[in-house]
């Protein structure tokens, strides 16, 4: 068993848009039955919310349901984290926890307000933007910085303890983003630009800025961010992490798979694949030690501290509650 902590997967808004079990599906990348063998296993699940979404809060409000549902439905398998204690439960039990996140800030409407009903329903972190610009500011295919709106969002959020995801982000919005909050930044799913020269990566001026302030950076598995061109495999993955590793990311590095959101390189099929991918770190020379902080340790340590103090928030459900 190899213990996993995954910052992103779109599997949730597939799930929910196509009625799929989160328990066993053959359809998706990621299904209960196939992650339990790791162990534990603390999976990010992103609402995503597309730039041409028409109804984004409803659509977040439809994948928070189906979340929830699946945990209540599956008890036995999984629990929606929503503090300290939950992780540390979770962790010891060797079991699954679920935290749920928002992919794109549009979700919002434009209306701060909005920010209370997505804590309440347990939000740990959004991603400020996907590809095109929204009320925040500008995305990665759609250059722009933090708009006045994105300031008053970025202090909610940090006030509800809402963690900024600049993965997406455009170099502007990222670096007023970095001047406008006090905390850490997350990038949840992005690899290096050096690597590989996609807007969507991040720069490595960009990642010592995360690292500087403590944050994390999940590795995604999207062939596009992995190689400009060519055949790809895991080892792709692994030129990311030597890369984030030489600008002193031993902290930091994390997993951001964007299962279920993104054509996947060779040799990886889903969650099954992980322990898979963990072997092809440790054949490359990898210490155990250094696969443990990054395929789980960085993340694990980093929402134990940033969910201290934290309660169950009052519209979040309990696994224990009956349907």
């Amino acid at each position: 068993m190899i213990p996993y902590f995954d910052l992103h997967c779109d599997t949730i808004s597939e799930c929910a848009l196509k009625d799929v079990s989160l328990r066993d599906n053959r359809s998706l990348h990621v299904s209960l039955e196939r992650g339990k063998a790791l162990g534990p296993w603390f999976q990010c699940f992103a609402v995503w919310i597309p730039d041409e979404s028409d109804s984004p809060l409803q659509r977040f409000r439809l994948a928070a349901d189906c979340l929830k549902k699946e945990a209540r439905n599956h008890s036995d398998l999984f629990t929606l984290c929503q503090n300290q204690e939950d992780l540390k439960k979770i962790a010891k039990d060797c079991g699954i926890g679920a935290i749920l996140t928002v992919e794109g800030g549009s979700v919002l409407e434009g209306r701060l307000e909005v920010l209370e009903e997505l804590s309440a329903s347990g939000v740990k972190m959004i991603t400020l933007t996907w590809n095109r610009a929204n009320e925040i500011g500008g995305g990665a295919m759609e250059p722009g910085g933090l708009t006045p709106f994105g300031q008053q969002v970025l202090k909610e959020m940090e006030r509800l303890k809402i963690l900024p995801d600049v993965s997406h982000a455009s170099d502007p919005l990222f670096w007023e983003t970095a001047e406008a909050v006090q905390g850490p930044l997350v990038a949840s799913h992005s690899n290096s630009r050096k690597v590989c020269p996609h807007p969507r990566n991040l720069t490595d001026d960009q990642f010592r800025e995360i690292c500087r302030r403590g944050g994390l950076v999940g590795l995604n598995f999207y062939r596009e961010f992995l190689m400009y061109s060519g055949q790809c495999g895991m080892e792709a993955i692994l030129s990311h992490a030597e890369h984030f590793l030489s600008l002193g990311g031993e902290d930091v590095l994390a997993m951001g798979s964007d299962f279920d959101g993104a054509e996947m390189p060779q040799g990886i099929e889903g969650i099954q694949s992980i322990e898979s991918l963990a072997e092809c770190f440790l054949r490359h020379g990898y210490a155990e030690s250094l696969v443990k902080k990054i395929f789980y340790q960085n993340s694990f340590s980093f929402f134990q501290k940033h969910m201290a103090n934290q309660v169950k928030s009052p519209g979040a459900f309990d696994n224990r509650e009956k349907l």
